[in-house]
């Protein structure tokens, strides 16, 4: 990991001016609601280094910037302003991008790999979709909520949880979608084992304390990928 360090001027620390790397750093982590200790504890860095890199026109190693990126729900080519000429979801496509269909074992992998996802249910005869901390336990993918809400009325019903990851500097991405029914988790010992294994606290803050499980009887899933481009797998 190589960084800029402050270079002193007679002795002086000189000013903190933050880089657009920290810049974007900091925006992402104030979108998510997220603290510096916070994306500390995710990207396997020190509070004081993240505050560093967000004050200061630091150039960290790829490795941070992967754990960094992965820690803001991000890609390395948002963080340094790859995409920046370009607004949310205009990529233009790529030459020549293979589309390829996800068995299920790779749905399984990529769900395990993330931590956010949009969960889909029919209230009142309309669709809705809500944005949800998940986490996996077996064949199960769990998400907490409030009591009475949106996403704890698909309890009981069947539901859907889509999962996905758009790298728009390369035209590249995945998404995977799990349908099942669902149910709401009462026993004991499956709260407390959903907890010790939550992939991420509930990004909007406390009060999530219901625990609603879709246990999927299909998994279907696609990649878009770029031979060659940065990130691209090597198989399928």
């Amino acid at each position: 990991m190589t960084t800029d360090k402050p270079a002193g001027n007679g002795g002086d620390p000189a000013p903190r001016l933050s880089g657009d790397l920290g810049r974007r750093a900091a925006l992402r982590r104030q979108q998510l609601g997220l603290t510096r200790e916070e994306v500390a504890a995710r990207a396997a860095a020190s509070p004081g280094y993240v505050q560093y890199v967000e004050e200061n026109p630091a150039r960290p190693g790829i490795g941070f910037l992967l754990r960094l990126a992965g820690a803001l729900d991000t890609t390395v080519a948002e963080l340094v302003g790859s995409t920046a000429d370009l607004p949310p979801g205009l990529g233009a496509a790529a030459v020549r991008p293979e589309v390829l269909a996800l068995g299920p074992g790779e749905c399984r992998e990529l769900l395990g790999s993330h931590g956010v996802g949009r969960v889909a249910v029919v209230l009142d005869g309309v669709p809705a979709v809500f944005p949800v901390n998940y986490t996996v336990d077996g064949e199960v993918i769990a998400y907490r909520t409030h009591t009475g809400s949106g996403p704890a009325a698909a309890a009981g019903r069947a539901a859907a949880l889509e999962v996905d990851h758009l790298d728009e500097a390369f035209s590249q991405g995945w998404s995977v979608l799990a349908t099942g029914p669902a149910e709401a988790v009462t026993a004991f010992d499956r709260i407390r084992r959903l907890e010790e294994n939550a992939f991420s606290a509930p990004w909007v803050g406390g009060g999530h304390y219901q625990w609603i499980a879709i246990r999927p009887t299909r998994l279907t899933g696609r990649r878009i990928r770029v031979p060659g481009a940065p990130g691209a797998p090597a198989g399928g």
